[in-house]
């Protein structure tokens, strides 16, 4: 069996890694297909170095560009590699352009294909995510439902149900294998002069919350008032791209109390999650993160592909309204650490693998 692993962001590094080490672990033939989405492969290549990861085999550097121009430099790229590789099974996950590409241009060659973090659903169209996931997972011959809630939304949907296993999400085991060696190698604390748990960690780059100058100032006020009000120092790891946005809006007078920050190393990220007192994103990967980790955290968003989390009581959707930030932030601040991890345990990457395995021997 030849398993061909797709991947295009940083994110999927990681989410990746369990999958890639299984692999390694049972001596399974795979290979590494990056599409090099966030085009940065310097940085990339700085996640597969600290997380001791063999480097992609391919690399499409596909860029930026419109999502139809993006999307179809990927399906032409790929569908040459995937001729030329013919792997029995081409796993893709999450929800960003590569999984669609890598859905389809694996589909259209009549290749099986897997599907990482399969039936998460915000429920919202607008988002280009939305679309990605949901066609992936109709493309999709296994479907890796990280909980019940996913394997509901895909029922919904008159999937199979013998194409669905609920295997939690491979983000546990990453987070809990590479977190102590977080602990060991990273000085972030002592670099950035933080105190554990004396400070609240922020994310915010989802292109509808910062392309719109309305929503971003609305966002930036509300973060800084929590800031001032509450007497904690926000820490804003900012993608340079945001930064610029800040800058084109003639937003900065409005972060006195906002320290923004290069963005980090995932090693330092973790630890930065790990120590903050609140986590306020947009991202969908921290809200699963957080709530891992024990953290409160407040989205910054009107929904969420990740329910469960609000359910356990982890996390809060605050919208992007300034009063409705600062409330939220005041009432998570306050919230007691009570819940449990709804992703997984740990052995999703094994799980994935295991029936990969079963499903070609049968």
């Amino acid at each position: 069996m030849k398993i061909c692993l797709v991947i295009g962001t940083r994110p999927e590094i990681i989410k990746m890694s369990p999958i890639v080490r299984e692999c390694q672990r049972k001596n399974i033939d795979f290979f590494v297909l990056h599409t090099n989405q966030h085009y940065s492969y310097n940085m990339d290549k700085v996640f597969f170095d600290d997380l001791e990861l063999p480097h992609a085999k391919y690399n499409l550097r596909a860029g930026s560009g419109t999502h139809a121009k993006q999307t179809g430099r990927m399906l032409v790229r790929m569908d040459d590699i995937l001729s030329s590789e013919k792997p029995d099974i081409v796993i893709v996950q999450g929800d960003t352009n590569t999984v669609l590409a890598g859905a389809l241009a694996a589909s259209k060659q009549n290749l099986k294909v897997g599907h990482l973090e399969a039936g998460l659903r915000s429920f919202d169209r607008q988002m280009p995510e939305e679309i990605n996931r949901t066609m992936a997972d109709h493309l999709s011959d296994y479907l890796f439902a990280p909980t019940k809630v996913s394997r509901q939304n895909l029922l919904n949907e008159g999937i199979d149900k013998n194409k669905i296993f609920v295997t939690g999400n491979t983000v546990v085991d990453a987070t809990l294998k590479h977190l102590k060696l977080a602990e060991k190698r990273s000085s972030v604390l002592d670099d950035l002069r933080l105190d554990k748990k004396k400070y609240i960690l922020t994310t915010v780059h989802r292109p509808e919350n910062v392309d719109n100058k309305k929503m971003f100032s609305e966002i930036m006020t509300g973060l800084d008032t929590v800031a001032e009000k509450f007497g904690i120092e926000v820490i804003y790891p900012i993608h340079p791209r945001s930064r610029k946005m800040l800058r084109k809006f003639g937003l900065k007078d409005k972060t006195n109390n906002i320290r923004f920050i290069d963005p980090v190393g995932y090693f330092d990220f973790l630890i930065l999650e790990q120590n903050a007192k609140l986590i306020m994103t947009d991202s969908g990967g921290l809200q699963e993160e957080a709530c891992i980790l024990k953290v409160p955290c407040v989205t910054l968003r009107e929904n969420t592909e990740r329910p469960e989390s609000i359910g356990f009581g982890a996390n809060v959707l605050a919208g992007m309204e300034k009063e409705n930030i600062v409330k939220s932030a005041k009432t998570m601040m306050n919230k007691k650490i009570r819940w449990r991890n709804p992703f997984g345990d740990g052995k999703s990457g094994r799980k994935v693998i295991n029936i990969i395995q079963k499903e070609f021997k049968s």
